[in-house]
């Protein structure tokens, strides 16, 4: 496998565990009642190619769970982050 593949692969899941953290810390900020990540920057990090992270944080952690945006825009974000993936294997860039 390239190295440049192998970057890219490292970037996304590491992208993918800084939004699984995202969410952890604003969970913790909940509970202490201390300033939060707004709900835009959650979302958008999802987007941006971390919706497995969002996903697995909203599962395990059980943080923004019973927020719409977040039912709808999470399954979202992973289809968006599996379809990267996909795109990069049907192309041929991972083998």
């Amino acid at each position: 496998m390239d190295l440049a593949i192998l970057i890219l692969l490292a970037t996304i899941v590491v992208w993918n565990a800084a939004v699984f953290c995202m969410y952890a810390a604003d969970k913790k900020r909940a509970a202490k009642n201390a300033w939060r990540i707004s709900e835009a920057q959650l979302v958008g990090c999802a987007l941006l190619a971390g919706g497995i992270g969002a996903a697995l944080a909203m599962k395990f952690l059980r943080h923004k769970t019973q927020h719409i945006k977040f039912k709808i825009c999470v399954p979202i974000a992973v289809v968006i982050t599996l379809a990267a993936i996909g795109i990069l294997v049907w192309f041929g860039f991972i083998r």
